[in-house]
């Protein structure tokens, strides 16, 4: 499965291969089948970095999964950093239950996504209400083909594990931990979308 707005890309080097092949046989000019065999290895590579695959696994209102996939690079009052490399899925999914209050564009500069600077680099920011309070998730682009697709508006509801956006290329991702809620991971973990525990809810002390 492709990820939602990303099928273009693919289409446009799948179109390009089939078009230079068909030419290189017709010229027989060598050139041509270069420019072929490089768009036949830019679909290859969209292939694979555009997939959008299934995550299974049990949703608990106890537990906030990680919202993209990636390693963690920074933890800091409360809110922690993912950075997706070239070889993570780039599709983002919801921590947990909720509603979308507002989703936020802006624009940025060019640092790269590892660089704890980037957090002013083009974004969007997602601000969610859920039962435990206020979630921000910022997604956050890299410093080329810097291109940010939501899926959500503001006022939808939204599941936990649900698909709520896409970041092309190298990218990362904020995002904010409710206070009742006890970290499960630690700087330089590796985590999967919708399927890595990041937090779980804190149980009151019985006396």
């Amino acid at each position: 499965m492709l990820a939602k707005g990303c099928k273009k890309w693919l289409s446009t080097t799948i179109l390009s291969t089939v078009f230079f092949f068909i030419l290189y046989f017709m010229t027989r000019a060598y050139i041509i089948l270069g420019v072929a065999v490089v768009f036949l290895g830019l679909s290859v590579f969209f292939t694979i970095f555009f997939r959008d695959p299934e995550r299974h696994g049990v949703i608990s209102e106890d537990h906030m999964l990680s919202p993209a996939d990636g390693r963690i690079i920074d933890i800091r009052n409360r809110k922690l950093c993912i950075f997706m490399n070239l070889s993570d899925v780039h599709v983002n999914r919801a921590p947990m239950d909720g509603r979308v209050l507002s989703v936020t564009h802006y624009d940025g500069g060019y640092m790269p996504a590892f660089n704890k600077d980037a957090a002013t680099n083009e974004r969007s920011v997602m601000k969610m209400e859920t039962p435990y309070g206020i979630v921000e998730i910022t997604q956050i682009a890299g410093a080329w083909v810097r291109r940010i697709h939501s899926y959500v508006r503001p006022g939808d509801t939204i599941s936990q594990k649900q698909r709520f956006g896409v970041i092309l290329f190298g990218s990362r991702v904020d995002i904010t931990i409710p206070d009742d809620f006890e970290l499960c991971v630690s700087e330089n973990d590796k985590v999967k979308a919708g399927t890595t525990v990041i937090a779980r809810r804190m149980r009151p002390e019985k006396n």
